[in-house]
């Protein structure tokens, strides 16, 4: 889901590694990735709330606009942001689990 909406590759993945499964995800030109894990035993029930954010700044109109439509294609739903700062030049979507991922039509300083 976050790959096909974002654009992103599995660049890795493990399984069972002392009880966790997970997948780190990303652009593998880019100097960072998200990982996401899952215990095989019980695990976290989700509990986010709408200041859990992932924030990404697309400065191109065109790729920002792409995203945002990718997004809602795979499951991400818009939705309000909490913080009116993210609705002047961004999107907010949330995932099935309810943690959210804004598009940020901009760039960073």
């Amino acid at each position: 889901m976050y790959c096909d909406g974002l654009g992103w590759s599995v660049l890795a993945e493990f399984a069972n590694h002392d009880g966790f499964d997970g997948a780190m995800l990303g652009n593998p030109d880019a100097p960072y990735h998200f990982e996401f894990t899952v215990t095989r035993i019980g695990g976290a029930v989700p509990t986010p709330t709408s200041e859990d954010l992932v924030v990404l700044y697309l400065p191109s109109v065109q790729e920002w606009q792409r995203r945002c439509e990718s997004l809602v294609a795979v499951g991400f739903t818009e939705v309000a942001s909490s913080n009116p700062y993210w609705s002047a030049r961004g999107k907010t979507f949330q995932d099935p689990d309810g943690y959210r991922v804004v598009l940020q039509n901009a760039s960073w300083p």
